[in-house]
């Protein structure tokens, strides 16, 4: 499949972007937007396969993440700069008219762009995301009451006392992860990939964890904007998922034009069921385009 790779300016920085594949027949480019915030694109190459049949698929690292550094302290970050973010690549690559897929953080972004109304947004896959911070905080401390007592007690004493670098605390990080972030242990390559990419941007808009919510997207929550949604909209989750049924379910009844696919996995169920959550994307993305 043909590839491009280039940078496109963003104020005083650059954005690094790459497309796979070409659009044929009709199809419209799939736009996709990474988790972190703070993670890179590297963890979602395997939807590098929905370019198979004729359809662009386009990655780029948002600002302060992956191939598009910033450097620490340079830029107070906000949703706001990676929304804006969002016109600026597709000004940049022409796309005006699309697919966004959004995984975690990213799904939360897509989220957040469709209420706004733009212009060209044809659908949207949602996965593995919530609408409300507030709600996946409460979902994640009862997965942590799950837990075995020991790690339950390490998690909760971090909490208490601000103090997560301790060998006993990622002993109870890795736990949690390894039953609702990703079951394949070791994780596979890209992903482990993203993970050593991570740095400022995470520890400020999310904190030290995934269920320690310290950094300025606490508060985040845009459910009452979900009805205005107009985009036809795909949710894909794991039963295992840190993005639980509950968290899923209060997107599902709220955006009109919606349906929900429930995996068996976590919270990269995209890594985990690759087939089957791929052909979900195709089926879903040419049903729009018939």
């Amino acid at each position: 499949m043909k590839r491009t790779e280039g940078y496109i300016p963003y104020g005083s920085y650059k954005i690094w972007y790459r497309i796979v594949g070409e659009c044929e027949n009709g199809k419209l480019p799939l736009l996709i937007l990474h988790g972190g915030p703070g993670m890179a694109h590297d963890y979602l190459e395997s939807l590098e396969a929905l370019a198979e049949d004729g359809r662009a698929v386009i990655f780029y690292d948002q600002l302060g993440c992956g191939k598009s550094p910033v450097p620490e302290g340079a830029i107070d970050w906000n949703t706001e700069i990676w929304e804006k973010e969002i016109d600026v690549v597709r000004e940049a690559l022409q796309l005006k008219e699309l697919h966004i897929l959004g995984q975690s953080w990213g799904g939360m972004l897509a989220m957040q762009y469709a209420a706004h109304k733009p212009g060209g947004l044809k659908g949207m896959v949602i996965s593995s995301s919530p609408a409300s911070m507030a709600l996946w905080e409460k979902e994640a401390h009862r997965l942590i009451e799950l837990l075995p007592e020991k790690e339950k007690k390490q998690i909760l004493e971090a909490e208490a006392t601000g103090i997560y670098d301790t060998p006993e605390y990622q002993e109870a990080l890795e736990l949690y992860y390894a039953r609702h972030m990703c079951r394949i242990l070791p994780n596979p390559e890209e992903v482990e990939r993203s993970n050593a990419q991570v740095g400022e941007v995470y520890m400020v808009m999310e904190g030290p964890s995934e269920f320690t919510v310290t950094g300025k997207l606490k508060e985040w929550d845009i459910t009452d904007q979900l009805s205005t949604i107009e985009q036809e909209t795909l949710l894909l989750s794991g039963t295992d998922d840190e993005a639980t049924p509950l968290i899923v379910k209060e997107i599902y009844d709220r955006i009109p034009h919606c349906e929900w696919k429930l995996l068996d996995g976590t919270h990269l169920v995209h890594v985990e069921r690759k087939a089957e959550y791929q052909e979900y994307v195709r089926n879903f993305l040419n049903r729009l385009e018939k």
